[in-house]
């Protein structure tokens, strides 16, 4: 079941005090939050396969990722897939063996997600970065988007950058020291500025 964060409402609050641009954003998009569906191996297939294409042509991949897993998205039943199976998904080779790797590390428990909880976010990025296909900018969705951590600015984020550009009437991409300074005044709830931001270029909200 989707959850909308414990911090969610004290949050906006907060940043509706703290910047125009962010209250314009919050009163326009009131109609929906962040939620997770606490499914780290969903989000973490979910984030390999959108890697660099499309959010329309992601969506296709992973449906067709999910029929072959007979609709139900597990270590167990990833890892019974073939290589060729995974291929007619859509899926490149290097995402069949992120995937088949991170399947067989769920199952002989080399990674154990549950140690992210208590770690910091820069611990938790590092150990999410071990996983073949996971880099910082996937590590950061995983944290914003599956264990909500509050206080996440991806800033190698395309969109995050885009939407900065576009609401603080800046060229793109935004400066460095423009970006850091929204940063600093949106802590410790970057990624609800971060959530907000992304909706003003994409009304459909973004799962993971």
């Amino acid at each position: 079941m989707n959850k909308i964060p414990s911090y969610w409402s004290k949050a906006k609050k907060k940043l509706m005090k703290k910047d125009k641009v962010m209250e314009n954003l919050i009163k326009k998009y009131s109609d929906k939050s962040l939620t997770t569906r606490k499914d780290v191996f969903f989000s973490l297939c979910k984030s390999i396969i959108g890697q660099q294409i499309s959010v329309a042509a992601a969506n296709s991949v992973f449906l067709n990722f999910k029929i072959a897993c007979n609709g139900k998205i597990n270590p167990k039943n990833v890892n019974k897939l073939k290589t060729l199976n995974l291929r007619k998904c859509g899926l490149s080779r290097q995402k069949v063996k992120g995937i088949k790797e991170l399947a067989k590390k769920f199952i002989n428990k080399s990674f154990n997600p549950k140690l992210i909880k208590d770690m910091t976010d820069e611990e938790a990025i590092e150990y999410l970065s071990t996983l073949r296909q996971i880099g910082k900018w996937s590590a950061e969705m995983i944290l914003l988007f599956t264990y909500n951590r509050p206080d996440i600015w991806p800033v190698q984020d395309i969109g995050l950058l885009r939407a900065i550009s576009n609401n603080y009437k800046k060229k793109y991409l935004p400066p460095k020291n423009f970006v850091n300074k929204l940063k600093k005044k949106f802590s410790p709830y970057c990624s609800v500025a971060t959530w907000y931001l992304w909706r003003s270029i994409d009304n459909e909200p973004i799962q993971y």
